[in-house]
């Protein structure tokens, strides 16, 4: 949009054709803000809506896509104040959810050298950097997205959150320092990097193995400092044998009648697990895990309940016959 539009002049259907151009980038972003799918769905609409309202308020000073940007962080901003005051703790991150993959190439589509493709482009959607973005405070939170992920300069970070530049960059900083605190200690680590034939055997292996609840070959495939967590079931996992003996008290080794779909979220693989339902004859819902791989091995298990299932484009139920 140019600097002399006018958006007073506008109509709401040519104003929701405009703003609805840059839904899904600002759904992630708001996403990386929030962590929860949903509330970034709410907070889109919070923003369209805050944006219709005070669209006379747009004066060409930025381009219609950063205005839109400044109104969906103050939004997030809103909503984190109201709903939850204190940052996550501990490393897990009860409000958690996953971001389907299908959804993200919506913008990787496009060209590469597009804002919207470089939002999506990094490796900052995967589920360790959400988590440990969630451990930091609102409003660094949203200096350390704005000027590391999108690449904002700080005098326009500073004049969306109404502060000065030097307070930027400080909030940068300590924010920085936080997300050290709660990334793996190599960068190599959590920025993923090419899907390697390894990685897809390992994938392959550790299906075949859950299907069959075949906890000592699982363990096999698991790192020594493997971590698993199950938002918004509480509790932190970290360590081979914690792991292993959090499936094994579980009941995990004597389940039987699995069943396993390959997908992908975040830009991470994942399975989701259908359980056997005799009353209704089919296979249901179960879990979804999302693994992070390093080095030949499992570094992360993410488990998600099957409510999840339908956001990701999963079927509802796989039937009898579907057998391998």
């Amino acid at each position: 949009m140019s600097a002399d539009t006018q958006l007073g002049e506008v109509d709401e259907s040519a104003f929701s054709g405009l703003a609805q151009r840059h839904r899904r980038e600002l759904h992630v972003h708001c996403y990386r803000m929030l962590g929860s799918f949903e509330d970034a769905e709410d907070t889109v609409q919070e923003t369209f809506l805050r944006a219709w309202r005070r669209r006379e308020t747009f004066a060409g000073r930025s381009t219609f896509r950063a205005w839109l940007y400044r109104i969906a962080t103050n939004a997030c901003l809103d909503l984190l104040a109201k709903r939850r005051p204190e940052p996550a703790t501990g490393g897990e991150v009860l409000w958690l959810q996953p971001y389907p993959d299908r959804l993200l190439d919506e913008l990787a589509a496009g060209d590469a050298d597009e804002p919207e493709a470089v939002a999506v482009a990094r490796e900052t959607i995967e589920l360790v950097y959400l988590v440990a973005v969630q451990h930091l405070a609102p409003r660094p939170r949203a200096v350390l997205i704005l000027r590391d992920v999108l690449g904002w300069p700080a005098r326009d970070v500073a004049e969306l959150l109404g502060d000065s530049v030097n307070s930027v960059n400080s909030a940068l900083q300590r924010a920085r320092a936080g997300m050290r605190e709660h990334l793996p200690a190599e960068r190599q680590d959590w920025t993923g990097g090419e899907e390697d034939a390894g990685s897809r055997e390992l994938v392959r292996r550790y299906t075949a193995a859950s299907v069959a609840t075949d906890i000592p070959t699982l363990t096999t495939l698991l790192r020594d400092d493997v971590r698993c967590s199950m938002p918004p079931t509480p509790g932190l996992q970290v360590g081979r044998d914690a792991v292993v003996n959090d499936w094994v008290e579980g009941g995990f080794g004597d389940m039987t009648g699995l069943r396993a779909v390959p997908t992908a979220v975040n830009r991470q693989p994942a399975i989701a697990f259908y359980h056997w339902r005799e009353r209704e004859g089919a296979y249901l819902p179960l879990t979804i895990d999302v693994l992070r791989i390093t080095g030949g091995a499992i570094t992360e298990i993410t488990t998600f309940h099957g409510d999840q299932f339908p956001r990701l484009g999963l079927p509802e139920r796989l039937p009898a016959h579907d057998t391998e």
